[in-house]
């Protein structure tokens, strides 16, 4: 198969979920025989345009783009849909729904190929939008479902609401967590950081307003655990004025460390030594930060939100009231003090970790949908069901209202790709 990737920032991962998810999928897809063309952006890849380069037998396409907030995506999106257009995919892949706002032109201009989307998380409700980026990303998320052929999410609840908003049948492929590169036994660089194996808070991912690393710095100033220190670990990504208020509101604190975007030997040495990692969001699909933290037998706090519960529920983990701070300090509070039983959730989250999220299996289940896809008639290819079922976990079934209004969406399909 010919594969086209529209929608990642670029490869080799620097920060952002999607760009770890495709470093781990598409080089095991071309190992498997596949071609892949990753369709890049040159603000991340600071390549010339229309450059190319390879990423463990990915090609990497540099393609023009922007550094203005909120539409470098969008427009960088749009180009790569053209330029697919020009190429005998099989399949054009997009991942996250502002890119997907094109699967229009992919879908019109590219007929012999099979668009899937890959829905990592409703982008639309991310806090760093605005009003007019976040109508364009649910103006995508509505394309995703009319034009694709394939819509992957990665939670089971991202599978309840494509259901219960537009009745579309989903493929729920989850994420899983990266291989993490060896680290300092002797602890160098947090010791340089004034850390203690064991006596910090860690907080890892992009300094978002819907990551709530705010509510996290006043919990922890509130309750000033003795002994312990909190960390925040990652980059910007269009927040520079939130960053630098959190900043401000820190500074006196000794007892805060800010260590930056961590990579590589740093970060797994930063995440190994955590004694506790907290993830306070009120917006993720699947976190894959979460995700190798368990891995790791780190054990997590999270807020509420359903994909935390996914991942946490039966003793796995503890969770908070989203956006509560009292709820929040009053976790973190039984959590410092009751570390025996905080070491049995860490290892309940490592045997499901282990047990339930593997990238062989995502990338298999992956090249199954495209087969599914490529094989079948018209009319299947675009609405018939496809789930997968990993360690008893069971897709949602089609109720038969559901069926009416995918009906619809098929005709509308249909309709569109004839003319």
């Amino acid at each position: 198969m010919k594969i086209a990737v529209i929608g990642a920032k670029g490869l080799p991962p620097k920060q952002g979920g999607i760009e770890h998810y495709c470093a781990e999928i598409y080089p095991r897809i071309v190992a498997q025989g596949h071609s892949v063309d990753l369709f890049a952006r040159s603000s991340y890849t600071d390549c010339r345009w229309f450059d190319n380069y390879g990423f463990q037998g990915v090609r990497v396409i540099s393609l023009p783009s922007f550094d203005f907030r909120g539409i470098d995506a969008f427009i960088s999106s749009a180009i790569a849909a053209i330029a697919a257009s020009g190429t005998q995919y099989d399949i054009i892949h997009f991942h996250a729904l502002g890119p997907s706002l094109f699967t229009c032109l992919s879908r019109l201009t590219a007929k012999k190929a099979k668009i899937v989307v890959t829905c990592q998380g409703l982008d639309w409700q991310r806090a760093k939008w605005g009003n007019f980026s976040s109508r364009l990303i649910l103006a995508g998320e509505k394309a995703a479902v009319r034009f694709a052929h394939g819509l992957i999410v990665v939670s089971k609840d991202l599978q309840s609401y494509f259901l219960q908003t537009y009745g579309s049948q989903t493929v729920y492929i989850p994420n899983a967590p990266a291989n993490y590169a060896e680290s300092d036994p002797n602890f160098s660089y947090g010791t340089s950081l004034k850390l203690m194996q064991g006596r910090y808070i860690l907080f890892l991912g992009r300094l978002v307003p819907e990551k709530r690393p705010d509510l996290l710095i006043e919990a922890f100033c509130k309750l000033k655990p003795p002994g312990w220190k909190l960390v925040l670990a990652g980059g910007i990504s269009d927040t520079k004025p939130y960053v630098s208020k959190l900043l401000n509101t820190v500074a006196e604190n000794p007892e805060i460390v800010f260590a930056g975007e961590l990579q590589g030997e740093r970060l797994a040495e930063i995440v190994r030594g955590a004694g506790l990692f907290v993830l306070p969001s009120d917006v993720e699909g699947l976190p894959l930060a979460m995700l190798e933290a368990m891995r790791e037998g780190i054990s997590v706090i999270a807020s509420d939100i359903p994909p935390h519960q996914q991942l946490l529920n039966e003793q796995r983990g503890i969770l908070f009231q989203a956006g509560n701070l009292d709820s929040c300090i009053s976790c973190l509070d039984w959590a410092v003090n009751h570390p025996q039983e905080l070491a049995i959730m860490a290892s309940n989250a490592q045997k499901y970790v282990e047990l339930n999220y593997s990238w062989e299996q995502i990338t298999a289940e992956n090249l199954k949908l495209y087969r599914t896809l490529l094989n079948s008639s018209a009319t299947i290819k675009i609405s018939e069901p496809y789930s997968m079922r990993i360690a008893g976990v069971d897709s949602i079934q089609q109720t038969s209202s559901a069926v009416v209004v995918k009906k619809a969406v098929i005709s509308e399909q249909i309709t569109v790709s004839e003319k």
